[in-house]
């Protein structure tokens, strides 16, 4: 039953809203894996994001692609906790209450484990529109558990003007995306985490240039 009204969700109203409302342009489309488990990481303007990145795959993977999210505001109540984890699928990262028996990277080890596409916004949490933040390094734990598992980097530009933050009202604007190349952790958090930032550093100079550069 979630399946179904998670594909109704994504299917029947966030894609038509993205491709005839947003008229997103994506670049470098052929860079996105078809299948699992795999480590997406983009920047994180707006609340379009999630659902911008999920658009991009087939809807075969629907059921596979599981976007990492806050539990202290995506699980504040009932409602919240029901539509974020049957519809749009997160998988619950607690910020808070954490001891040295607690493993807050657990249930994303178990959904890679699973050939999980896993959505990670390394920066932690909305910024600035266009803006990018510091990213945190706990992806890099991730990807160090999990050698084998490819990272794509994704930079969205334009969504944080599409729909800022604290904003519920959609302001006309055009959006990008820039798909990187994949790549795999070497065996050092420093040049993984520098890999990770030039790879969206690079792509996020894309939006400069003329689409046929």
């Amino acid at each position: 039953m979630s399946f179904i009204l998670r594909f109704i969700f994504f299917v029947l109203l966030i894609r038509p809203i993205i491709k005839i409302i947003i008229g997103l342009n994506v670049r470098h489309r052929e860079r996105i894996p078809h299948q699992g488990p795999m480590i997406v990481a983009s920047n994180h303007n707006s609340h379009l994001d999630v659902m911008v990145l999920v658009s991009l795959f087939p809807v075969r993977l629907l059921p596979k692609i599981r976007p990492v999210a806050a539990a202290d505001y995506f699980m504040r109540n009932k409602i919240y906790a029901w539509f974020s984890t049957k519809i749009i699928g997160i998988i619950p990262l607690s910020r808070s209450h954490l001891t040295h028996k607690t493993d807050p990277l657990a249930p994303i080890g178990e959904a890679l484990e699973k050939n999980c596409i896993v959505i990670i916004f390394p920066e932690g949490s909305r910024g600035e529109p266009e803006k990018m933040s510091n990213l945190r390094s706990g992806i890099a734990h991730i990807a160090k558990r999990y050698p084998e598992v490819p990272t794509l980097p994704v930079f969205l530009h334009g969504l944080g003007k599409i729909l800022p933050r604290n904003e519920s009202l959609f302001v006309p604007f055009y959006c990008d995306v820039f798909i990187g190349e994949t790549f795999l952790w070497k065996g050092d958090k420093a040049q993984y985490m520098d890999h990770l930032q030039n790879s969206l550093s690079e792509l996020s100079h894309e939006e400069q240039l003329p689409e046929w550069v």
